[in-house]
């Protein structure tokens, strides 16, 4: 998981329970990752790049929630605009925010600067947001 793996190197802890889905015999071997021009894995792209703009942590929780949904926060600087609106959220005074980035939401534990849950536009339709103090929209 990308982002556990960067999180890793943050000293972050992280336990994913994930179940075992993968119906293929154990001999088969894995793939070797998929490396750019450059030959850097995707896996060491996000790093580089999550070590330059990064500043909010990401819970358990939304971390299996962006993984499963399989959110690039690198995309349209989603994890840089994510970061500013927890910073605008801070200078507001906010201690649980919601903050959409594009078509994506992200709950906000201000205090902590922890995202706690993420979701996607086809989610958010007919949901009530509970326990928050502010929104921002970025």
């Amino acid at each position: 998981m990308l982002l556990n793996d960067f999180l890793k190197l943050r000293g972050q802890q992280i336990s994913v329970n994930k179940p075992v889905t993968d119906n293929t015999p154990n001999n088969t071997p894995a793939k070797a990752p998929a490396t750019n021009q450059e030959g850097q894995t995707f896996a060491d792209a996000l790093r580089e790049k999550l070590d330059k703009s990064s500043k909010v942590e990401f819970s358990n929780h939304a971390i299996r929630r962006l993984d499963s949904r399989s959110v690039d926060i690198e995309e349209n600087d989603k994890l840089e605009r994510l970061n500013q609106g927890a910073r605008i959220a801070a200078e507001k005074g906010s201690n649980e925010a919601l903050v959409l980035v594009d078509s994506t939401a992200f709950i906000v534990n201000v205090a902590n600067n922890k995202v706690i849950t993420a979701m996607e536009m086809e989610e958010l339709k007919g949901n009530l947001f509970t326990n928050i103090d502010s929104a921002v929209i970025m």
